[in-house]
């Protein structure tokens, strides 16, 4: 692959992981009422997700999902009413900062894990995006493994690496809210993120 056609690849790639969508709404909710430890469990859920989501779109999966309406929407809803019940939990969750042992912390972390890299692998859009991006720097001269290989892990390093840093961000905030009032109305600020960004991808129109 030419290097040229790689930068111009890992720039574009940069740009887009950089706009918040639903992804980036999760992590920053998480971070934002649980803490960094909770952060940084959804970042390695965004890039587990990620790379799900590309291996499935590079293999052809995003293919079918391009050409079946009725697959997009039920695997589209499926990933918008997860979002939803996602932020319902949160809004419903304690506003303790602590949890008292420390296998509760590995299960919610697993927990954390688990949600985030469903709502990432969960979403349509982003398998039909790696479809319709990534072919557009594969030369045809060459053999394409390699090539795909190069390109999911510059799109998975850089999407991780934003995700990291929207955690480090949204926690860091998160220090100034110990009273339980004030970390009530920043759980209810992330729940109002995950359910909005649940209410935006149902109703977003096949593309």
């Amino acid at each position: 692959m030419p290097l040229e056609v790689w930068i111009t690849f890992a720039i574009a790639s940069a740009i887009l992981v950089a706009i918040p969508g639903p992804t980036v709404l999760t992590v920053v909710s998480y971070a934002l009422s649980k803490g960094r430890q909770a952060g940084w469990a959804s970042v390695a859920g965004v890039t587990l997700g990620d790379i799900t989501a590309m291996t499935l779109s590079l293999a052809g999966a995003g293919a079918l999902l391009a050409t079946s309406t009725i697959l997009f929407t039920a695997l589209k809803f499926c990933g918008a009413l997860y979002l939803i019940w996602l932020g319902i939990n949160l809004w419903r969750s304690n506003t303790k900062l602590s949890i008292p042992t420390n296998i509760k912390t590995q299960a919610s972390n697993r927990t954390i894990f688990f949600n985030t890299f469903m709502v990432t692998a969960l979403n349509p859009k982003c398998i039909i995006f790696f479809v319709a991006f990534v072919p557009q720097f594969i030369s045809t001269s060459e053999p394409a493994f390699p090539q795909m290989v190069i390109l999911e892990a510059t799109f998975v390093t850089l999407g991780a690496t934003n995700a990291f840093m929207w955690a480090f961000l949204a926690s860091g905030m998160r220090e100034h809210f110990s009273n339980p009032d004030r970390l009530k109305f920043i759980n209810r600020i992330g729940a109002s993120f995950l359910i909005s960004a649940g209410l935006i991808t149902a109703l977003a129109h096949k593309t």
